[in-house]
């Protein structure tokens, strides 16, 4: 298999040598209020642009930078693989992709995923961190409400959408698409990454301050703060009933590249609310349900969406986990937002109430307000 992203990326064994940066004064962002935390997307630009931190193999698009993330682009080769891995800490993802690989797929000028598969596509990123520099991945808004299984992975990687401190490498998509086949091509953006610098601690007792001043989450109560704000579900809808969709099973094509293209009745059939009781998932199928309270995230904070908690229930809320800052905010023009929630159940038939608990919401501090807020001048990368 051709090594397309040595050059541009180095060995992940060393670092590379260190940058000239004395000219980069006119992309230096501006004195940051905390030293660590969550990069804002001013800081984003500057690891592109000055540290070199955050590199690719074609620059870097001005609309990849979102409030508190950066959108990852798929280059032009999938491999589809027997089964999912992750590369452990003695090998590279290249080297289990030649046990592992059964075919390579170009998908430069666009190739078709089948539902159902697993692939792996090299990204047009990479990381170049330094010191106190991490990194977490997630799918981006749209991919998680296609039903598109999007995790992040590394060189020596133990963890999917985790990049450990300085890691210096490619940026691998592990894409799994559930319900849809979809047609990509280099360049689609299916996942989007954030930078955190240092450790900063997100507790509880922070959050409930946090809850007393913004009322991040409608009616919570700062006793129901327990590893993150509790989100719950909301299964009897307005005057219509209609409080939510399910996915279709046998549905056409999707191209990711087309935005507002389908007719949403071709792929999502309506689900009203049940005349009595809770609603019933149906095993395997996948549901867009929607939370019971607004939510809110104030710019001085991104907030990231629990995917799984076995304490709630065997189902899964939420491929895509990040909020933006600003979300429902009064500073980015909202009252308070209701999350979009991606549901699926497994295995067994489940039943989830009006007003259930279904995921937690956990809150982490930026290191600075983002020059770009959620639904202003970024093309955000929630709802």
């Amino acid at each position: 298999m051709p090594n397309t992203t040595s050059s541009i990326f180095g060995s992940t064994d060393s670092p590379p040598a260190e940058r000239d940066l004395r000219d980069v004064s006119r992309v230096e962002p501006d004195a940051v209020a905390h030293s660590t935390g969550i990069l804002p997307s001013q800081e984003l630009e500057y690891l592109v642009k000055a540290t070199r931190e955050i590199i690719a193999v074609e620059p870097i698009q001005e609309d990849q930078y979102q409030p508190a993330s950066l959108d990852l682009r798929l280059g032009p080769v999938a491999y589809r693989v027997r089964a999912s891995f992750l590369p452990g800490k003695n090998a590279t993802v290249k080297q289990r992709l030649e046990d592992l690989a059964m075919h390579e797929t170009d998908i430069s000028s666009g190739g078709v995923l089948e539902r159902g598969c697993v692939y792996i596509v090299p990204l047009l990123e990479g990381l170049s961190l330094r010191s106190r520099m991490s990194a977490l991945g997630n799918p981006k808004s749209s991919t998680g409400r296609l039903d598109i299984f999007t995790r992040l992975i590394t060189d020596y990687g133990t963890e999917f959408d985790r990049v450990r401190e300085q890691y210096k490498g490619p940026l691998y998509a592990e894409v799994s698409p559930r319900t849809f086949s979809i047609l990509v091509r280099k360049g689609s953006r299916l996942s989007q990454i954030r930078i955190r610098r240092g450790n900063p601690p997100s507790t509880d007792e922070a959050m409930r301050r946090l809850q007393q001043e913004v009322e991040l989450v409608e009616s919570v109560d700062r006793d129901e703060i327990r590893n993150g704000v509790p989100v719950s579900v909301d299964v009897r809808g307005g005057s219509s009933g209609l409080i939510g969709y399910r996915a279709k099973s046998h549905a056409g094509l999707i191209d990711v590249d087309k935005v507002r293209h389908y007719d949403v009745h071709e792929y999502w059939e309506p689900v009203y609310a049940p005349s009595r009781g809770g609603l019933v998932l149906d095993p395997d199928d996948f549901y867009i349900l929607a939370s019971e309270k607004p939510v809110k995230v104030p710019p001085t904070h991104a907030a990231e969406m629990i995917a799984y908690d076995t304490l709630v229930g065997e189902f899964r809320v939420h491929y895509a986990g990040f909020f933006d800052p600003g979300f429902g905010h009064p500073a980015a023009g909202g009252e308070g937002a209701r999350a979009v929630l991606e549901v699926r159940s497994y295995e067994l038939p489940f039943v989830i109430e009006h007003g259930q608990i279904v995921g937690r919401l956990t809150y982490e501090r930026l290191t600075a307000p983002p020059n770009r807020l959620y639904g202003s001048s970024a093309s955000s990368s929630y709802q």
